[in-house]
């Protein structure tokens, strides 16, 4: 299951507000591509698909594609602010490499090579 921090719940629940769309969910979600093989993408989406699961969590929804689900099981969301400003981050148990910037990783697929690229 993934979890949220209170920031990253408070900082949802605050852009949702701002849309006009408080009853949206944040879709986070798992895709092939980036330098370490799989990376994240965050959607805010208005319904369910068939086959989500659906976390409730502090008054917002995630939603998380079965495809996904495997690879995020144990991962938390947070919201962290920087020099370079603000943004969701995932925390994911599952991953055994990753670029520096937190956009791709590697979940075991490529244990043996995986290094990152080494970005950010």
């Amino acid at each position: 299951m993934i979890t949220m921090t209170t920031d990253a719940v408070t900082q949802l629940k605050g852009f949702l507000a701002e849309q006009g769309t408080p009853d949206h969910a944040l879709r986070v979600f798992v895709s092939p591509g980036g330098c370490s093989g799989l990376q994240y993408g965050m959607t805010i989406d208005e319904e369910s698909d068939e086959g989500d699961e659906i976390i409730q969590t502090e008054g917002v929804r995630v939603l998380v594609d079965n495809f996904s689900a495997m690879y995020l099981q144990g991962a938390e969301i947070d919201f962290v602010n920087s020099l370079m400003g603000g943004g969701f981050t995932v925390r994911n148990p599952n991953a055994v490499a990753g670029c520096a910037c937190g956009h791709s990783f590697d979940a075991g697929e490529n244990a043996p090579t995986a290094q990152g690229c080494g970005c950010g």
